[in-house]
Order: C-alpha cells, then sequence, then structure tokens
C-alpha cells in the first residue's frame, strides 16, 4: 500500500489517487464508506491496498479528464489500511446509480501481504433491496452469502456511512469472483 498510496504513509511521493472519489461539488448523495479488512484468524490486516471503481450518482463512469475536472468526480480512488490505528479504510464518494440494469454497486480490487494475486468483489448496498433482487451478478451468487456483499448503511452525526468488512476466510468470508 504504501508504494500505491504515498502521502498516506508520509512518503513525499505525489499519489496517482485518493481515497476521496468525490469532492464537495459531485452531484449525487456524499457518504462515506468505511471497514476493515480481517485475516483468516479474524484480526485485522494493517497492510491492506483496496481500489474502487464506480459509476457516478447518474450511473455514469466517468470518460475523460476533461469530465472530472467539471463534475469533481473521479470514479477511482486508491486507499490503504496502514495509518489508521484501527486498520480501517475509508473512502469519501457519492452513492453510485444504477448501471445497465445492475444494482447501484462499487467494484473493489483488494491486495495484501501474502497474496500473490489480488482479488476482485463488489461492494452493494443494503438499502437497495429492490435492484439488489434484479442484480444478475449479485443474484448469481447463492443466496446464503449474498450478505458478505452487503454494506450496511448508518447515519451518525447526519452523515451518511455504509460500513463493510472483508473477511479473508472463515463463517462470514466475502465473496469474490474469479475475473
Amino acid at each position: 500500500a504504501y508504494g500505491l498510496t504515498p502521502k498516506q504513509y508520509s512518503y513525499d511521493f505525489p499519489n496517482a489517487f485518493t481515497p476521496d472519489i468525490a469532492g464537495d461539488q459531485a452531484r449525487g448523495e456524499h457518504i462515506m464508506l468505511a471497514g476493515r479488512v480481517f485475516d483468516g484468524a479474524g484480526k485485522a490486516v494493517n497492510d491492506a491496498l483496496l481500489e474502487i471503481f464506480q459509476a457516478d450518482a447518474d450511473g455514469q463512469y466517468v470518460e475523460s479528464a476533461a469530465q472530472i475536472g467539471a463534475s469533481g468526480f473521479t470514479g477511482f480512488g486508491r486507499v490503504g489500511t496502514g495509518t489508521d490505528p484501527d486498520s480501517r479504510y475509508i473512502v469519501q464518494t457519492v452513492k453510485p446509480g444504477a448501471i445497465d440494469g445492475a444494482a447501484p454497486h462499487m467494484d473493489v480490487i483488494l491486495t495484501m501481504r501474502g497474496m500473490l494475486n489480488h482479488l476482485f468483489t463488489r461492494i452493494y448496498f443494503d438499502d437497495e433491496t429492490a435492484a439488489n433482487a434484479e442484480d444478475p451478478v449479485l443474484q448469481s451468487v447463492p443466496a446464503e452469502r449474498r450478505n458478505t456483499l452487503l454494506a450496511r448503511r448508518q447515519v451518525l452525526d447526519g452523515r451518511v456511512i455504509y460500513h463493510f468488512d472483508f473477511y479473508m476466510q472463515g463463517a462470514q468470508e466475502t465473496v469474490f469472483f474469479d475475473l
């Protein structure tokens, strides 16, 4: 994570991407996505790296630098878990809109120490029940495992926060996709 998010780890190199996917001027419902990555022993991982790709509030993906400049929305963020005292990741963004028949979601690439290959998954939102029921990717996951892909909404001090933890192994293991 420190190589791809140097500022987060106090290195004097520029970040190509940050955990701030949407600026204040970006349209849509501003949210925080936060959570932790847990290893097979249930311990929070302090060196995971997450890359998040998402559509904007209208369900559109960013196509140009000019579009980013005009909207304040990058569509892509990168964050490590190693600088937070609780090994959390925190992302500032807007809730994505539905995309071509898919429920609102974020695509995630996860990597960390001890893994030779990165993992792919999606984060869906627990308050999108109707859209989730129609999403072809989510519906391809066994019903008893779908909850491992749902971020839980809460409102604290007027701010919308979605909580999503990644579990690498065990009974709550997050569904990862073979792409």
